[in-house]
């Protein structure tokens, strides 16, 4: 039995089964590679989803923690305040879409910045409905999971969700959903479900990602912000996944041209360490009374201290125009890739930026999802040393989120790799 083995075995014995894995190992990690505990190497085209944007250990992350640690490592912000959180604060405020006074907070997970924007939307506008959107992903807490537009396996067999959080479609046009018709649903919910001086926030990615990848159009997100206008609504960007140079921007709404209300954000925000944030406007983030947001390791000083040092980074080696051309390169290779025979299972490549993915299909024509494909892609590249990650409402989409930091080579690399697994698992498929 090899040591990976060895692991894996004690892993399904002592950790919580409902903890998904894969039969990857890291013992070592370096930008866009890691090593498993029997020493064999993957490129890594997840970035622990969209968490490594700088890379796996960038050398200034990494001077930067441990020059904090040598000062303190913990003091909780609460007790004994630090310079590194405010100027965070400052850093993000000024960052993000929208001129107007903003105010920030920081937590430790994706999903306590979504449950301490909601809180902070229903203090501000004492309504609590909230609207959420098909397909959605925002965290595994209570509130979070409710928000959530995908029942497995966020929602199944945990009881009732909290009351008036409604769901709204997601434009899908690949599945026949343009913005139009999801935006007259939108309308619908609001003349038959909800009174809208009820909703206290809107919620919305600006690119799904567990939902599969669909960027918002511009037109869509522009006509939230109008009807969030119209009725007092708070609208609130979970860019925890598309956030911090992922898309080509900083943040992914400002394609659209509009600005959010309320920014969460996490992931690649700490470039490794556990960090999330909330950023707003000031009279909404202040909303909330004193004592009212905050937890024990939010804003820990040395994830924070990672995280200036990722916004240095992001600036320093211009890593959103990055984005923009590893998005360029792997777009041409997986729409080269579905002209082939081989590839003929590839309904439709789609993504901004270096968040990227492709959707299977088992007929075009009908765009009938095809999850079996899909799975049989994702295991033979990891056969070959490429770890990706699958998606989608139907498990059908795999999705790409290579570091932005990436070396051409390996980039280049990985991607033929891609070009092999599909080659394979059409003729695994077919001979089955």
């Amino acid at each position: 039995m090899s040591r990976s083995e060895d692991l894996v075995r004690r892993k399904d014995r002592a950790v919580a089964r409902g903890v998904a894995t894969r039969a990857v190992t890291v013992s070592r990690a370096r930008n866009a590679e890691l090593w498993d505990e029997d020493g064999r190497r993957f490129i890594d085209f997840a970035a622990g989803i969209a968490v490594n944007n700088t890379g796996h250990r960038h050398p200034k992350v990494m001077a930067a923690v441990a020059k904090q640690a040598e000062a303190f490592t913990h003091s909780c912000f609460h007790v004994a305040p630090y310079e590194g959180y405010v100027r965070l604060a400052e850093r993000l405020n000024a960052a993000t879409p929208g001129d107007f006074p903003k105010k920030t907070m920081l937590a430790t997970t994706g999903a306590e910045a979504v449950e301490n924007a909601v809180k902070m939307a229903r203090a501000f506008t004492g309504r609590s409905g909230v609207i959420a959107f098909s397909g959605a992903f925002h965290g595994r807490t209570l509130m979070g999971m409710a928000l959530c537009g995908k029942v497995a396996p966020y929602k199944k067999g945990f009881g009732a969700m909290p009351p008036e959080i409604h769901h709204a479609p997601f434009p899908h046009e690949f599945h026949g959903v343009t913005s139009e018709a999801a935006l007259e649903e939108l309308r619908r919910l609001l003349r038959s479900s909800i009174d809208p001086d009820r909703v206290a926030a809107m919620i919305v990615e600006p690119v799904q990602g567990e939902g599969g990848f669909y960027p918002a159009p511009a037109a869509f997100l522009q006509e939230l912000r109008r009807i969030a206008d119209e009725h007092g609504m708070v609208l609130i960007a979970d860019e925890v996944q598309a956030g911090i140079g992922r898309t080509g921007r900083l943040f992914a709404f400002e394609h659209a041209g509009v600005a959010a209300d309320l920014v969460c954000m996490a992931k690649g925000l700490g470039g490794g360490f556990p960090l999330s944030a909330v950023t707003g406007r000031a009279e909404i983030v202040d909303a909330p009374g004193v004592g009212g947001l905050g937890g024990t390791y939010a804003g820990n000083p040395m994830s924070v201290a990672a995280a200036n040092a990722v916004l240095d980074v992001i600036a320093e080696e211009d890593l959103c125009a990055r984005a923009t051309g590893i998005g360029r390169t792997i777009r041409e290779r997986l729409t080269a890739l579905a002209a082939t025979p081989e590839g003929s299972g590839i309904g439709e490549v789609r993504g901004q930026g270096a968040m990227v993915a492709f959707e299977l299909v088992s007929d075009r024509t009908t765009r009938t999802p095809d999850a079996s494909l899909c799975s049989a892609i994702v295991a033979e590249a990891e056969a070959r040393g490429l770890i990706l990650l699958a998606c989608g409402v139907y498990g059908n989409v795999v999705r790409l989120l290579p570091p932005l930091t990436i070396e051409t080579e390996v980039l280049d690399e990985g991607l033929g790799v891609i070009e092999a697994a599909v080659a394979a698992a059409a003729r695994q498929l077919q001979a089955a």
